[in-house]
């Protein structure tokens, strides 16, 4: 059993996550705070630029933050009233609440008991006749298995957006995350591997749904301020029912810039990782197994531990914020009152009872990981 919680009065609290910014990236706000532009102007092109550039991805839409991103691709898909979409359970609430906006239901797909990535063979089974779409989350970072849930989505006709918030910067197979689905997802909140404050965007290859999702951002207006002063003109539509999901030039100003740093970054966390793994190799503490055929962008380090309350009490104690991911979704009280029931996805609900995700972002050293390991398997 783990003591009494210890105030460590004099060692700084330590995040699980937190942003890094210097003079640059302060530097690059300041510049576009003093320009014509505070709002859909040319740091938001230059932005979804960057992140296409640096993904391969065809077509980028900055909008307010990731779970706007996900509105919107349900919104592009046009999921409705009576359409199903499968989703794990085991993700933040957005992943699914973006079904729901559309008046879509969300339907949960059970995930591999080793990686806790969503189980292709799940969701099979749980396709019927109102399945239109499947949204797979690349959890901690690790990219999902995409050729199977690609064969899958084509074998149905389905389509299959990657909710990859956890995971810029990786690949599967040498392909970049940002290119394995029809639609993929970003977050850069502030834990997130780049930040814009609050911040999210959309990337597809689709012409198309690039389209209905800038016009989705901005009230379903066809035209942007920026683009109607280019050409001269006044005159714009609104011909679909849209949301105000637009973000700041200045947001996506620090977004160019923290994402030439991005690299760096994801090597400095695969260290951190691999580190903690060797701290680990003879503990109870079992990290997340983690596959071969991938980058991991290692947004979270996930791990299994037994009594995992008693252990994240003591962490905090000693002034360590190791956290959960996640509640399975259809356990939250809402989600209950939906008609969701327990037992329904056990595999993620009895790993929801042992997970403890443990610092760790680039601004970590080695000392900080040794000092949370040491306290992790404190006995």
């Amino acid at each position: 059993m783990f003591c009494n919680p210890i105030a460590m009065n004099n060692t700084p609290f330590l995040p699980y996550g937190r942003q890094i910014i210097d003079d640059v990236d302060i530097q690059a706000v300041v510049d576009v705070l003093r320009s014509d532009w505070l709002t859909t102007g040319p740091a938001v092109e230059r932005f979804e630029a960057d992140v296409c550039a640096y993904t391969g991805a065809s077509h980028g839409v900055a909008v307010a933050n990731g779970t706007a991103a996900l509105h919107a691709a349900m919104f592009a898909l046009g999921i409705g009233k009576g359409d199903e979409v499968i989703v794990t359970p085991l993700t933040f609430a957005a992943s699914a609440n973006c079904i729901l906006y559309q008046g879509g239901t969300p339907v949960f797909a059970d995930v591999d008991a080793d990686t806790l990535l969503l189980d292709p063979a799940a969701v099979e089974a749980a396709i019927t006749p109102c399945t239109r779409a499947i949204i797979a989350v690349d959890y901690a970072g690790q990219p999902c298995h995409w050729d199977s849930l690609r064969a899958i989505a084509e074998k149905h006709r389905l389509a299959l957006v990657a909710d990859s918030c956890h995971a810029l910067g990786a690949a599967y197979k040498g392909r970049n995350v940002g290119t394995l689905a029809d639609i993929t997802v970003f977050s850069f909140h502030p834990v997130k591997h780049i930040t814009t404050g609050e911040g999210g965007m959309a990337m597809t290859n689709d012409a198309a749904l690039a389209t209905r999702m800038r016009a989705f951002r901005g009230h379903g207006i066809t035209t942007t301020a920026s683009q109607r002063e280019k050409s001269g003109a006044w005159f714009y539509e609104m011909t679909e029912l849209g949301y105000n999901y637009r973000i700041t030039d200045f947001q996506c100003a620090l977004g160019s810039s923290q994402l030439k740093k991005l690299d760096g970054w994801i090597t400095k966390r695969n260290q951190l990782a691999q580190a903690y793994d060797a701290a680990f190799a003879k503990s109870a503490v079992c990290p997340l197994a983690r596959r071969d055929d991938m980058r991991h962008a290692y947004h979270l380090y996930v791990v299994r531990t037994p009594e995992r309350d008693a252990v994240f009490k003591h962490l905090r104690g000693l002034g360590i914020g190791a956290n959960v991911h996640y509640m399975p979704v259809h356990m939250h009280p809402y989600y209950q009152n939906l008609g969701y029931e327990k037992g329904i996805c056990p595999v993620a609900e009895a790993a929801h009872e042992n997970i403890l995700t443990l610092p760790l972002w680039p601004g970590m050293d080695v000392e900080d990981m040794a000092r949370v390991a040491s306290a992790a398997v404190t006995e």
